[in-house]
């Protein structure tokens, strides 16, 4: 297979040798005027007659991806970035012994009148047509459609021109995003940039990627998490904060798991984790436009209110039964399911950890889950009726965590305190544990306001409104091992 599409690459490079002699090669002078289903939309329903009469003009440009070449006259359909038309090309244009030669994937300028052939579909008959921009590799055999996952992910530029599905995947993706920005605009919320090039990386728990400023001398980290920037400015008095943001995190690859993802966070001054709750709520169902989503086979309603369960609760519904806050027991629950801890954790790491692996899976309708201990929450405002435990939640739907926020933490002492506990597990080998970031306790020291808080897993969203199984079917780039 390789061998053949070799010599089809070297076919199409001696045409593009004769091209090249002729001064024809990748001209830019050809403004298209019209898109495929701006003109199906516009003369869609007139009739063959009315087009006959009428002979509206028609100037369209595109990717070449059928041909069937008839001696005299020959048909093709042009596939633009709305879609596809047909075009009907005859010995009457000009470069018609060329246009017989030229091959699928070639891009091609397009200038005639709309009719409507005996089949009654609408077609450009075309007064002149052109070559624009040679393709080199031939497109998939099988044009209409790329089922090699690794190539699809891969060579997405080759994935978008041959599944129409796949495009309407990203075009769905701009659509969600733009809708969450103009939900949180309608709310009063202002949108922000802060640096993705941070000094001390902070805001969740994670490994950050690592690189140097030559200038500066001096190491930097991609950011991990948007959160202690946007919250300087709430300091500062901007009250309502948002920023859809590029977050970098040195983990694994899995279906839900990418190096490089896009997160939402916001922050409103003046409101706690329950008004957060309800707010996140409202927001998902502004993105999803709709009452229910089917994801992979399963119904989801999200008109109804969001269900909240406690962390204990959850892992009391798989048939727990003991002191969740005895570390001793939570610890021999955990070796008997094979899981890993250590010595050093506490009883509010362990029972997350139990959460995770016994009840995450199960929460498959939207559910809040809540009551989260303070050992694994160093950024969160603790209860005021247990202050072991915090005001935070995280939203789980499909059993992915999809939104994660809180009351912040606006104690300049505590946060010291809990930065400090994370800077001994960090030096004790936990890489993911928080720095001691003192610019960020300096800015709490003039005095943040009562804030809630949340951050929202944008591809995760958008895996579930398009019903797409692999967070790398909604990043139009995933990574991936380097090519052998």
């Amino acid at each position: 297979m390789e061998e053949d599409n070799n010599k089809l690459v070297d076919e199409r490079r001696e045409k593009l040798k004769a091209l090249r002699a002729a001064g024809e090669a990748y001209p830019n002078d050809f403004r298209k005027k019209d898109s495929s289903s701006d003109l199906i939309e516009r003369f869609g329903e007139m009739s063959k007659e009315e087009l006959e009469k009428e002979k509206p003009s028609a100037s369209v440009a595109g990717r070449m991806v059928l041909k069937r070449v008839m001696g005299k006259a020959s048909f093709a359909t042009l596939q633009d970035g709305a879609g596809r038309i047909q075009l009907y090309v005859s010995n009457e244009v000009k470069d018609y012994e060329a246009f017989k030669h030229w091959d699928l994937g070639d891009m091609v300028g397009v200038e005639g009148t709309l009719f409507r052939t005996m089949k009654g579909e609408l077609t450009v008959h075309a007064k002149g047509i052109r070559l624009l921009a040679k393709a080199l590799r031939p497109l998939p055999e099988k044009f209409h459609g790329l089922t090699d996952q690794e190539m699809r992910y891969r060579q997405r530029y080759v994935d978008l021109i041959v599944n129409p599905e796949s495009r309407e995947v990203f075009a769905a993706r701009s659509r969600i995003v733009h809708s969450i920005r103009d939900f949180l605009i309608k709310e009063n919320y202002l949108e922000v940039e802060t640096p993705m090039m941070q000094p001390i990386p902070g805001g969740a728990a994670a490994r950050p990627f690592k690189t140097h400023h030559n200038a500066l001398d001096m190491d930097l980290y991609l950011r991990i998490a948007p959160e202690l920037y946007l919250k300087r400015l709430v300091v500062g008095g901007m009250e309502r904060v948002f920023e859809v943001n590029r977050n970098f995190r040195n983990e694994g690859i899995s279906t839900r798991h990418n190096p490089e993802f896009t997160m939402l966070e916001w922050y409103c001054a003046y409101e706690d984790w329950k008004y957060m709750m309800d707010m996140t709520e409202r927001l998902i169902r502004a993105a999803a436009g709709r009452a229910s989503v089917t994801y992979q086979g399963r119904q989801i309603d999200l008109a109804k209110p969001f269900a909240r369960l406690s962390i204990p609760d959850a892992i009391r519904k798989q048939g727990v039964a003991g002191d969740l806050r005895d570390r001793a027991f939570l610890s021999k629950s955990l070796s008997s399911l094979k899981v890993e801890h250590k010595a050093d954790q506490g009883w509010g790491a362990l029972q997350l950890m139990l959460f995770e692996a016994l009840a995450e899976k199960h929460l498959l309708d939207p559910t809040f889950v809540v009551d989260f201990p303070a050992e694994v929450s160093p950024l969160a405002r603790r209860r005021d009726a247990d202050p072991e435990l915090t005001d935070r939640f995280e939203l789980f739907i499909d059993a992915k965590e999809i939104a994660n926020g809180f009351s912040e933490l606006n104690d300049p002492e505590d946060q010291a305190a809990r930065f400090l506990e994370q800077s001994k597990r960090k030096e004790a080998g936990d890489a993911e544990a928080m720095y001691y970031d003192a610019d960020y306790i300096r800015a709490l020291e003039y005095g943040l306001p009562p804030t809630a808080g949340a951050g929202l897993g944008i591809d995760r969203l958008v895996m579930l409104l398009t019903d797409s199984p692999s967070i790398r079917d909604v990043i139009l780039f995933p990574h991936m091992r380097p090519e052998a």
